[in-house]
């Protein structure tokens, strides 16, 4: 299984990387990442923009898609996506806790609660439902990388 020094690695030149999203735990069902807010991070009203939140919960849940893959599994893709936002930040850092509450063959859940760090305040439930990816011949290897 990726480390979260691995995800942070691997994230490093794509949209994660450039956010800034940090891995703190990565484990089979569970995934918590942070992001720091900063100006380039906000909508022109001066709260924190929803697709960073959303970048956030979508980032968590699919890493932790990645890190609770069935063994024959080759990746996955996104396939839903629902948000409610209940509050927003304009400084400090946020933190999505990313868990599985659907663990199957072709597909995964998993509820991201993104909350300030500062209160704990709960500012987005995310629902997000992946779809499990196999090899289409028998010759393909699984590619296990955040990537697939």
């Amino acid at each position: 299984m990726p480390s979260p020094a691995d995800f942070d690695e691997w994230s490093s030149v794509t949209l994660p990387g450039h956010l800034g999203i940090e891995t703190l735990v990565a484990e089979h069902g569970l995934l918590v990442q942070r992001l720091e807010v900063a100006p380039h991070l906000m909508a022109p009203n001066g709260y924190l923009h929803g697709g960073t939140v959303i970048a956030l919960a979508d980032t968590a849940a699919g890493y932790g898609c990645v890190a609770s893959l069935p063994e024959a599994a080759s990746g996955f893709t996104t396939i839903e996506l629902k948000a409610n936002f209940t509050g927003t930040a304009r400084e400090g850092a946020i933190r999505c806790e990313a868990r599985m509450i659907h663990e199957g063959r072709t597909t995964q859940v998993w509820d991201a609660t993104v909350t300030r760090e500062s209160d704990h305040k709960v500012l987005a439930h995310v629902r997000v439902t992946q779809m499990v990816l196999y090899p289409t011949s028998a010759r393909e290897a699984p590619d296990r990388s955040v990537n697939s």
